[in-house]
């Protein structure tokens, strides 16, 4: 099965090289630059020629590697990876497997943060339970699909917010979306960041008004602002 490796990138200097390694042999790797200004670009060169340069945005970077992407028809594989996140050894055998199953077109891996905080165990059990239970696949869980399926339901709409959450929400009207039982390893700089209570909180109220029918161009705005 031809896989292709999406990665969005801006300013990813700090984690993009130990994502980079984690991908392994024998799929493409597409890294889809938004406008970095630190050695982001000349760290992908050592690991791909596929680079492209894009507008600024996840939703747009994503949809922008998807149509470089070479897997074609029904059998290929898209794998939306962020740039701060750590395949693990054997993954591509994990995914393959899965997708005997014609039924299945997608799905991701559990979460497990890089931290010792047990506030950021207790968010790898809501996000894995949520996963499992609900279909609820986020993008820092490694979000794989057929490439035909992804294509059949528009991508991500170069969606600046939320673009994770509005694809995976059309994709389980197509077919089923399946947590795998293997980790992904991503960063906690988001937490670090804001602190794990400002962050958990805006997140959840970001997703409240995202399924109330705020738009994700709004929501960006407020997001950044």
């Amino acid at each position: 099965m031809p896989i292709s490796v999406i990665i969005p990138a801006l300013n990813e200097e700090r984690y993009l090289e130990d994502t980079l390694k984690s991908i392994g042999q024998g799929v493409e790797i597409i890294i889809v630059d938004g406008g970095s200004s630190d050695a982001t670009i000349e760290i992908a060169m050592r690991f791909t020629e596929k680079i492209i340069l894009s507008e600024k945005g996840r939703g747009a970077q994503m949809d922008r590697g998807a149509r470089e992407a070479s897997a074609s028809g029904g059998d290929g594989l898209l794998l939306f990876l962020h740039a701060d996140t750590r395949l693990p050894h054997g993954w591509k055998g994990h995914v393959e497997d899965i997708l005997k199953d014609a039924k299945v077109i997608g799905g991701g891996f559990k979460l497990k943060i890089d931290s010792r905080k047990f506030s950021l165990r207790l968010i790898e059990v809501i996000a894995n339970l949520r996963s499992k239970h609900l279909g609820l696949i986020y993008g820092d869980q490694a979000i794989f699909v057929r490439k035909n399926d992804f294509l059949a339901v528009g991508g991500f709409f170069g969606l600046p917010l939320m673009e994770d959450v509005d694809l995976v929400k059309r994709l389980k009207k197509r077919g089923r979306m399946v947590l795998l039982n293997v980790h992904i390893s991503t960063s906690s700089r988001k937490w670090d960041k804001s602190g794990f209570l400002r962050t958990t909180l805006r997140n959840w109220i970001f997703l409240i008004l995202y399924y109330v029918g705020v738009s994700p161009e709004r929501l960006y705005r407020r997001y950044y602002a």
